[in-house]
């Protein structure tokens, strides 16, 4: 009986280590930076932690850069007061500029106060394109899922099953698709500018702050040299073409009208001589 109870629980351990290896998702595909931690749950899931302190924060970005793809994760957010703090998914093209961005930023808030997630796209170094919206649950309650799908048509925002935005390319207009871009996640201290505006600040009594991530994915063309064509996987056809139908914008409707929080084609103040192009146009 003492050899089965062995042999099974040896098998489970095997089984739990098959499982995490093919899950390593953070050191097989990214670089690490600052605060970072990686365990495995129950489930053999990789679950890496970025743990924000008063000395540093934490961030990882991917050794790849894509051209068009569909980038998802998974994240659980700071639990309490997350005040003044930054994190992020997202693509860059890198900080120069002329840079191209695609953003998901989440900005912390007081014990009790909706958590808003930053949308915002750069095209050629102009980023001013923000849209906010409130979560409409505790992201910090359990784990969902964030997802960017980016092809030479549009760029769309997905929350676990609900689209909120999708910004549209007009061939007269910078779009972000001609630069490579890495994928980013972050947790950072932008107490100047995160939380009302900068007017509340990281309490780090609270410290350390952590916002764990699990599930990424990648499904995306990578550049194959100058002058060639992309690299590709199989059934690209799924998400290149991937524009909105009737229903999902309907989703995208419940959001701005229920959840937004900001919308740059509606400040007037920031954009006196005009709203931007793309504004005014379906």
């Amino acid at each position: 009986m003492a050899a089965r109870r062995a042999l099974s629980a040896a098998v489970a351990v095997a089984l739990l280590a098959a499982s995490a290896s093919a899950d390593s998702w953070l050191y097989e595909k990214f670089t690490t930076d600052g605060h970072v931690r990686a365990d495995y749950n129950a489930q053999g899931q990789q679950v890496t932690s970025l743990i924000l302190d008063r000395q540093s924060g934490g961030a990882f970005y991917s050794r790849q850069k894509y051209l068009y793809g569909v980038f998802s994760i998974q994240m659980k957010l700071i639990r309490g007061n997350s005040a003044g703090t930054v994190t992020s998914f997202y693509l860059t093209s890198g900080d120069g500029p002329g840079h191209d961005e695609i953003d998901m930023e989440f900005m912390g808030n007081s014990t009790g106060e909706p958590v808003v997630l930053n949308t915002n796209v750069w095209a050629a170094g102009d980023g001013k394109k923000e849209q906010q919206f409130y979560l409409w649950f505790d992201p910090a309650a359990d784990f969902h899922t964030y997802t960017i799908i980016w092809n030479d048509r549009n760029i769309i925002f997905k929350v676990d099953d609900l689209f909120i935005r999708s910004f549209r390319r007009h061939a007269d207009l910078p779009y972000p698709g001609g630069k490579p871009m890495s994928v980013h996640a972050t947790l950072w201290d932008g107490s100047f500018w995160a939380t009302q505006q900068g007017k509340v600040k990281v309490d780090w009594a609270g410290a350390p702050f952590v916002v764990s991530y699990r599930g990424y994915s990648a499904d995306a063309c990578t550049p194959n040299g100058e002058g060639k064509p992309l690299a590709c996987p199989a059934g690209t056809d799924r998400w290149m073409s991937r524009q909105l139908d009737a229903a999902e914008w309907g989703t995208v409707a419940w959001a701005k009208q229920n959840y937004m929080h900001y919308n740059y084609c509606e400040d007037g103040w920031r954009f006196p001589q005009g709203f931007p192009a793309e504004c005014s146009r379906s």
